[in-house]
């Protein structure tokens, strides 16, 4: 039960349950990590993204201690993912799981319905012609307009497009930070870290997953449905059960040293 604290009246109220960092990842977890807001922090466009090395070398070490499970899930496409980590070639599920590389290097896409995502892409491109503040970002399966630049233009984006996208062609609307997606149906961060779990090494283990956006919670969803530990970064309600602050947070977390196997005792409460 949670503790009880004065209500401004006198009378008792619950306090406010607020979610604890994650334990120690063990040796028997499968680690999955989104990269924008998770491993790095936003900037101004997704190519200015800068990964700390500090990041890179416990990835490296996480990789090697974990046999292999660990796997990066990201909105970008595995192109832009990789060019962050030039030396270091992880199992990664890019576009909301639209395309995944798995643990032997094998490529799984999920295409797109090319007459649908061409009349999207005119859209989405038109948009940010004639709003030069935009920023359109063509990723292959999905397609993403940035108003980090215009805020104020956030209602007209989101109107747009879920004027313009009908029921039946086979894509769904994605909000995420200052951003709308247009993505494929059928495919998110939890079917890709469902995809992973499958498969060895990732088979058998405890799913790990630390995100920091909406698109994450379809991740949280699917891993706490394995009963593994959601992990969100940042403020803001979620289904994850544990929180880390920011970027800084989450690496810290990453050099604690690795225990034998993962543990913890909790049931937390919504935040509300």
């Amino acid at each position: 039960m949670s503790p009880e604290t004065p209500s401004s009246n006198g009378t008792p109220r619950p306090a406010r349950f607020v979610r604890p960092p994650p334990p120690a990842l063990g040796a028997d977890c499968a680690l999955f990590l989104d990269i924008d807001g998770t491993l790095a922090e936003f900037a101004r466009v997704p190519d200015a993204v800068h990964i700390d090395t500090e990041i890179t070398d416990a990835l490296r070490r996480l990789f090697d201690d974990l046999g292999g499970a660990l796997a990066l899930i990201t909105g970008r496409a595995i192109t832009s993912a990789d060019r962050l980590f030039p030396n270091l070639k992880l199992p990664i599920a890019g576009q909301h799981g639209c395309e995944r590389r798995d643990a032997d290097g094998g490529i799984h896409l999920h295409s797109p319905v090319k007459t649908t995502q061409a009349r999207l892409r005119n859209l989405l491109r038109g948009l940010a012609t004639r709003h030069p503040q935009l920023l359109f970002e063509d990723k292959g399966a999905s397609l993403a307009l940035h108003y980090r630049e215009t805020p104020q233009l956030a209602a007209h984006v989101h109107r747009t497009l879920r004027e313009s996208l009908g029921a039946d062609e086979g894509y769904e609307l994605q909000p995420g930070k200052m951003l709308l997606e247009v993505r494929p149906e059928g495919r998110d961060k939890g079917t890709a870290i469902s995809d992973f779990m499958a498969e060895p090494p990732f088979a058998g283990r405890l799913p790990v997953f630390v995100g920091d956006d909406l698109t994450d919670e379809h991740g949280f969803t699917a891993v706490e449905r394995l009963d593994g530990w959601t992990v969100k970064v940042g403020p803001g309600p979620t289904a994850a059960r544990f929180r880390l602050a920011d970027p800084t947070a989450v690496k810290h977390w990453l050099q604690v040293p690795m225990v034998a196997e993962a543990t913890y005792a909790m049931d937390p409460e919504d935040e509300g």
